[in-house]
């Protein structure tokens, strides 16, 4: 299943994992014009690709270790830890374990949906 823009109740057990690169598969959580919420699963040595974007994005470590890039500076994070991107910032990461990031974005990735 898909989640629907502004449901209240989303389970992620009901919640489709969908391909979005070379071992990278993410479920949108929940969402609404304002904020998003997407839970994001990646393979050990997955690549997400340096890119950036106008939404300012809060992401979680749920669990495994990644080394992250964020404007041009690189920090290797993991389970607990959390970053601040601010809008329009470039930033990519390596999954080195096996792990789940989770991201908020303000506002909502319509390219997502």
């Amino acid at each position: 299943m898909k989640t629907e823009k502004n449901r209240i109740w989303n389970f992620n057990e009901e919640i489709d994992l969908e391909p979005c690169g070379e071992g990278i598969q993410r479920k949108i959580m929940a969402y609404a014009d304002e904020i998003m919420c997407v839970e994001n699963h990646f393979e050990k040595g997955a690549v997400g690709a340096l890119h950036s974007h106008p939404h300012t994005q809060v992401t979680y470590v749920v669990s495994g270790e990644f080394e992250f890039e964020v404007a041009g500076e690189k920090k290797v994070i993991k389970t607990g830890d959390v970053l601040l991107k601010r809008n329009s910032v470039e930033h990519g990461c390596v999954c080195l374990k096996e792990g789940i990031l989770l991201d908020i974005f303000n506002p909502m990735r319509e390219e997502f949906v």
